[in-house]
């Protein structure tokens, strides 16, 4: 079980955040990615590009590998839509936490370079104008499906709308509300819908796929009543209650929640169980209705993730089942989502402390980023700029808001 009373040293957090957002800055906010190993110029010019199966084993291969294989397969560094809406979202905290316009100007300024990322949808089939989504900079192919590079995603999409929402709600700049707006008639008019009933909807993760993805679907909702809030309207909020009630609907009797409805996704993982978690406690605060049927998915749900996902000391596994490999995105997502629950659970704030603790001694590099994994037998230290910095900025600012620091 995952306790919450131990003993830290004193961590200046603030300053181990401006270390980081400092060499993201230095870097420019670009980087590598897990998943960008189809850039590879060399795979580029070969005929395997045309086959599935060698486009996943070759990404497969290059994210695996304990080494950055990168720089010698002509991959190059790149600006991802998600991260960039991750270090806004991080800049966004810590103006709220501390009224410096120093963040507020770093924040417009992200926002600007966000802005010029987007998509806009062309759908000769659809009337709808004035549709706007975010995509990965990477092919993308998956067991289900290949997305190529620039396919409106809901995943970066949803994070970009997010920082829109809160910059609005802060700056009152209308225009951060009219993309958000934007992004809502992509999710309404342009994603496919699964198992959508009178009661419950799933969105699809993009337009080219039908794969029910629990979290995804949670990120359209959260869009969706966010903007319907604002705006009052009523077709969103219902869409966004439809969207929790399918998630609910789809949890194990233990608690867990596996990645996705079908049976190639029945994998159950620390992140992915954050995302839910805090989605629903989210849509929960937005859409009042929603309560009686959230409270027991998330008072079980949080309990099985304390249980099954975090090592006494604080770290945190991938797997419910395994440790290894402790992966930086787990860290971020679960102190997110710690800081965020402080109300749900009175301990989740020094849960959070703790995780963050355990990750600024052994994933932190004495330049300042963070390191991607620590398998078994070795570290790897290969600074992902979206995966790693992005998250872990993220991370740091939503626990110091939370913590007024």
């Amino acid at each position: 079980m995952f306790q919450a009373f131990y003993f830290l040293m004193q961590i200046d957090f603030t300053q181990i955040y401006d270390d980081l957002f400092a060499w993201c800055e230095r870097e420019d906010f670009a980087g590598y990615d897990p998943f960008d190993g189809l850039n590879s110029k060399i795979f580029q010019a070969s005929p395997l590009k045309y086959f599935s199966l060698s486009r996943l084993a070759w990404l497969q291969m290059v994210k695996r590998s304990a080494k950055n294989l990168r720089p010698s397969l002509k991959i190059e560094k790149d600006v991802n839509s998600k991260g960039i809406a991750l270090f806004a979202l991080a800049e966004i905290s810590r103006y709220r936490a501390t009224n410096n316009k120093k963040h507020a100007e770093n924040t417009k300024q992200l926002l600007e370079k966000l802005e010029s990322l987007k998509i806009e949808i062309q759908n000769p089939k659809s009337k709808i104008q004035n549709r706007t989504a975010f995509g990965y900079n990477f092919d993308w192919q998956s067991r289900a499906f290949f997305a190529p590079q620039g396919t409106p995603t809901i995943v970066p999409t949803a994070f970009a709308c997010q920082a829109f929402i809160e910059a609005y709600e802060i700056f009152r700049d209308e225009k951060h509300l009219d993309i958000a707006k934007q992004i809502c008639e992509f999710i309404v008019h342009d994603l496919n819908r699964i198992g959508e009933t009178a009661t419950e909807v799933c969105f699809s993760y993009t337009p080219l796929d039908k794969s029910g993805i629990f979290n995804a679907s949670l990120l359209a909702g959260e869009c969706l009543a966010s903007v319907g809030k604002i705006t009052q309207n009523q077709e969103y909020l219902n869409l966004a209650e439809k969207t929790a009630r399918y998630v609910i609907n789809h949890q194990a009797e233990n608690g867990s929640w596996a990645y996705g409805s079908k049976l190639r996704h029945q994998w159950v993982d620390n992140f992915h169980t954050a995302y839910v978690l805090l989605s629903l406690y989210r849509l929960q605060n937005v859409i009042p209705e929603l309560k009686s049927d959230t409270e027991n998915a998330l008072k079980i749900g949080y309990k099985f993730w304390l249980e099954n996902f975090f090592l006494s000391d604080g770290t945190p596994k991938y797997f419910d089942k395994e440790t290894f490999p402790v992966d930086i995105h787990s860290a971020s997502a679960a102190i997110v989502a710690f800081a965020e629950l402080n109300e749900f659970d009175p301990t989740a704030s020094a849960l959070a402390e703790k995780v963050l603790a355990w990750t600024c001694k052994n994933m932190r590099d004495t330049e300042g980023f963070f390191y991607y994994q620590k398998r078994p037998n070795q570290t790897i230290k290969i600074p992902f700029i979206r995966w790693s910095q992005a998250w872990t900025a993220f991370a740091i600012s939503r626990f110091l808001e939370t913590k007024k620091v």
